[in-house]
């Protein structure tokens, strides 16, 4: 279970995350939803140490991750991996090269310098391609690929650290509607298989609602909500997102996706 007591994140006067107390229990699929400034990507970046918290402690299976130092910190940043909204991929490295960069964390600093990665490695990073849907692309540059699909070898990279926690930090935001779909389509594939917990933040509320168990709302640093998609009426909704709630409401990508199909089902039919 991770468990988040107290944790705060200041910047000077002003407060990024105030106080927030959190439990996960293992194999959950968490939601964060929030307007801008929220304190969302920060709380995640503290989760994964890339962030030093100013005040609050997390523990994870009874473990103190805020007191983490040197390898037990690089150990850390291996089991709890995280995916980026801007793919972090090296545009000039094949694209097998990029998610074995997930390996690094398992390797001695010159064998991980040298890429010196094994052949159980390599057939670990086609696996991952493969439940992605981008084996065929193993040997193209990364630059080479759509949004969508960078998303996917950005996951694929996550997979083979074989972590425990996966932090997904907006990772449908620069994508169209449809790829959108398969990269939460695959993050939730990866959770319910693998057991792998993960939370993700989340812009649109109808994406939160159709693919998380849990939803957490953040207003100003703070959780202003915590609970199923159920619970989340669209009052919450606009209490937490304020100015933005106009944005938060517009089509998730289930829905648009499914709206995209039926136009072009429509535009093919002949009795139509």
């Amino acid at each position: 279970m991770l468990v988040i007591t107290g944790l705060s994140k200041a910047f000077g006067p002003n407060k990024a995350v105030d106080d927030i107390t959190l439990s996960v229990p293992h194999g959950q699929m968490v939601g964060v939803i929030g307007r801008s400034g929220a304190g969302k990507s920060t709380m995640l970046r503290m989760i994964n140490r890339l962030a030093e918290p100013t005040a609050g402690r997390i523990a994870f299976e009874k473990r103190d991750v805020t007191a983490f130092r040197g390898r037990a910190l690089h150990a850390w940043r291996a089991e709890c991996a995280m995916v980026f909204q801007q793919f972090n991929l090296v545009g000039r490295m094949s694209v097998i090269n990029n998610v074995l960069m997930g390996r690094i964390f398992h390797h001695a600093f010159p064998s991980a310098m040298l890429q010196l990665f094994t052949a159980e490695e390599r057939a670990l990073a086609i696996r991952a391609l493969d439940r992605l849907g981008m084996a065929h692309t193993a040997l193209q540059r990364a630059e080479t690929l759509s949004g969508g699909q960078m998303q996917r070898v950005a996951i694929a990279r996550a997979l083979v650290q074989q972590p425990k926690i996966m932090l997904a930090d907006e990772p449908i935001a620069s994508l169209d509607p449809l790829n959108a779909k398969v990269v939460m389509d695959a993050l939730r594939r990866i959770n319910r298989e693998d057991g792998i917990t993960v939370l993700a933040n989340l812009h649109t509320l109808d994406t939160a609602r159709t693919y998380c168990d849990r939803i957490v709302g953040l207003m100003a640093g703070k959780v202003v909500f915590d609970g199923t998609p159920e619970q989340l009426t669209d009052r919450h909704a606009r209490e937490i997102y304020g100015a933005e709630a106009d944005d938060a409401f517009s089509e998730g990508v289930t829905s648009t996706s499914l709206r995209v199909r039926q136009i072009t089902e429509t535009a093919l039919d002949p009795a139509e």
